[in-house]
């Protein structure tokens, strides 16, 4: 078992090179209806269970982001997170978060003195402004080829 600060940090370079071999073995591994079929030897005896697709396709959805040498962060869908947690998820300040609370573009409610979100309050957040950036970029580039065209 390794301890959090370990967990807390991107993966090695050994890592990643792991990572990428075993995404490569069990991506061709898969099942023609997405199942992912794994072995697994413990003390002499081998265990052969089968993934559903969700759960295979998580698998290699964190190979994928480790074998890039991105750091992954699992939160579960209901989790309370702090500022602090919610902020990083987002990929911005703590200080824009807090603005982002009391504008009430995120709800939040108070544990005592301090801000709890609901991982599913930041991701709904999160998908709602990346679709946004996502439409702006889509007009900017409708923009620049009607600009070529002209």
């Amino acid at each position: 078992m390794t301890d959090q600060a370990e967990a807390m940090r991107p993966p090695t370079e050994d890592e990643a090179q792991k990572a990428s071999e075993a995404l490569e073995l069990l991506a061709s591994a898969l099942t023609p209806s997405g199942n992912l079929p794994i072995q697994v030897a413990t003390n002499g005896t081998t265990t052969k269970i089968e993934l559903p697709a969700a759960l295979g396709q998580l698998v290699l959805d964190l190979l994928t982001h480790v074998s890039r040498e991105e750091m992954v962060t699992f939160v579960p869908y209901g989790a309370e997170l702090t500022t602090n947690q919610a902020a990083d998820l987002l990929n911005v300040s703590r200080p824009h978060l807090i603005k982002l609370l009391n504008e009430r573009e995120i709800n939040f409610h108070k544990v005592g003195s301090h801000r709890r979100i609901k991982s599913e309050e930041v991701l709904a957040y999160k998908y709602k402004r990346d679709k946004v950036r996502s439409s702006a970029l889509d007009r900017l580039q409708q923009l620049g080829q009607e600009a070529d065209a002209a």
